[in-house]
């Protein structure tokens, strides 16, 4: 009952579960929650080990600007070499 005496939408109860300070990694097989630490340029997936580069908003708040493309290069290549060799 207590949910139907706040009468709160749909987006207020979504506020209450939203994370600054971190996002997603944008590898589609991973998804895992990245943070950076305040004023780093680049953040590693510790899942799936994808380098993405970081913008700040605020200092607080920070935004995937993209890939690093050498490391994640390095990662495409190793992977390919592992499936060719099964």
């Amino acid at each position: 009952m207590a949910a139907e005496e706040a009468k709160l939408s749909t987006a207020e109860v979504l506020r209450e579960t939203r994370t600054y300070g971190k996002f997603r990694c944008h590898n589609p097989s991973c998804m895992g929650r990245l943070e950076p630490k305040a004023g780093d340029k680049t953040v590693r997936c510790p899942g799936c080990g994808m380098e993405f580069r970081v913008h700040w908003i605020r200092p607080d708040f920070p935004r995937i600007r993209g890939p690093v493309w050498e490391t994640n290069r390095k990662l495409a290549e190793e992977a390919l070499k592992k499936m060719e060799d099964k």
